[in-house]
């Protein structure tokens, strides 16, 4: 997705206590930056933050901890002021005193947001950061074939989630591009990942996600406007 440039978001970011700016060096040490200590769950390609935003605070009393990344500042800075809308720290997205919000922003215990570069995953992860899930929302699809290695659930990205995720670790993946679904059931497969579910029409599931509510991103409510059925799975290692 192409974004505008804010030139707002650098600052509000890097004055942000959600905001992590240099996150290779927290590799294998994240449970440091969060109060408690709990499972970390990771959105790669945050976007905008509506669904961390939401799934963040539906689960914020429950023992897990969050982490979303985005190479866009842009991106970051409307995800952290999602972020504060969905908490009730900000009342709009419009430009408010940045000092004062601060300080309200610390009441956001369960959620960091970082820049990085998903290709390079593994300079940022490790097995002592205790990361047990990660989310891919209608990533990129990439069609062009010599571009397939930039999917986020190509085999190449797939074999470096492997180095983070904790044994039985998930993948939840949703996507309306039929090409990069069926691409993507091979790349799990061939990569040692086991299928628990699979759907091509996730509106018409029950309990897809075992219990969890189906949190649905800005991209997702408009394609299902548009009547293009949500593919997805539930991977694990």
């Amino acid at each position: 997705m192409r974004i505008r440039f804010k030139p707002w978001a650098r600052e509000e970011l890097e004055t942000s206590p959600i905001y992590i700016d240099n996150p290779q060096e927290y590799k294998n040490k994240w449970k440091n930056v969060f109060e408690k200590q709990a499972p970390i769950h990771v959105e790669l390609g945050c976007g905008k933050g509506s669904f961390i935003s939401k799934l963040s605070k539906t689960n914020k009393d429950k023992n897990v901890n969050y982490i979303a990344i985005d190479l866009v500042d842009a991106m970051l800075g409307l995800a952290k002021r999602n972020l504060e809308l969905e908490y009730g720290i900000r009342t709009t997205l419009e430009k408010e005193d940045i000092e004062n919000e601060i300080e309200k922003q610390k009441a956001i215990k369960n959620v960091k947001l970082t820049r990085y570069d998903i290709s390079l995953i593994n300079d940022i992860f490790g097995k002592e950061d205790n990361i047990q899930r990660i989310y891919i929302n209608f990533c990129n699809p990439w069609p062009r074939g010599k571009h397939h290695k930039k999917r986020l659930t190509h085999e190449r990205q797939l074999e470096q989630y492997k180095n983070f995720l904790q044994k039985g670790g998930e993948i939840f993946f949703k996507t309306d591009d039929d090409n990069l679904f069926s691409d993507s059931l091979g790349y799990f497969e061939r990569s040692g990942y086991k299928i628990l579910k699979k759907t091509y029409d996730l509106s018409n599931e029950k309990d897809f996600w075992n219990g969890e509510e189906n949190i649905e991103t800005e991209h997702e409510k408009m394609f299902k406007e548009e009547g293009i059925k949500i593919k997805a799975l539930i991977a694990f290692i």
